[in-house]
């Protein structure tokens, strides 16, 4: 039922990103725009590596949805990790997740992830960006796309 789930959510970012239910004055490149970014922290103890990120729609214009990916630099160890709802397992070692409504200069809500790496690493790469910004035209990629360095220390490294 999970892994349907998780399908499913995919599936959904798949078919918006590729511009179904696009309207037609998004269409005809009348796209609002939209600063999306994302701060939290992630913290590496004994190969579980726990994040925390909210996301942040800087405007000017609200997004009704957005959907971010987190990827680490080594593979989750076996099994299927729990995810929260509106999160999907899309490979090896990489997750997405819906932001859900984002007004503009607002905060959404916070997503927890919580996975377990193979081979216990004593350091991983983590990558954070916005796979589909909710068809708003986002001129600042800067702040939306990030790479983080978290050692197995038990310390929290901040983005």
């Amino acid at each position: 039922m999970r892994r349907m789930r998780g399908l499913a959510v995919w599936g959904a970012v798949l078919a918006v990103g590729t511009g179904v239910g696009v309207s037609p004055a998004r269409a005809a490149g009348d796209a609002t725009e939209a600063d999306l970014s994302y701060h939290g922290f992630a913290v590496m103890d004994g190969g579980r590596v726990d994040v925390r990120l909210t996301p942040r729609n800087h405007g000017p214009a609200d997004v009704a949805d957005s959907t971010v990916r987190v990827r680490w630099s080594v593979p989750w160890a076996a099994g299927e990790p729990r995810l929260p709802v509106g999160c999907a397992r899309t490979g090896r070692q990489e997750v997405v997740c819906r932001t859900g409504a984002l007004a503009a200069d607002g905060l959404g809500e916070q997503i927890a992830l919580r996975v377990w790496l193979r081979g216990r690493p004593t350091e991983v790469t983590m990558d954070v960006e916005t796979v589909w910004g909710g068809g708003a035209v986002d001129r600042n990629r800067s702040n939306d796309r990030q790479q983080v360095l978290v050692l197995d220390t038990g310390d929290a490294y901040f983005f």
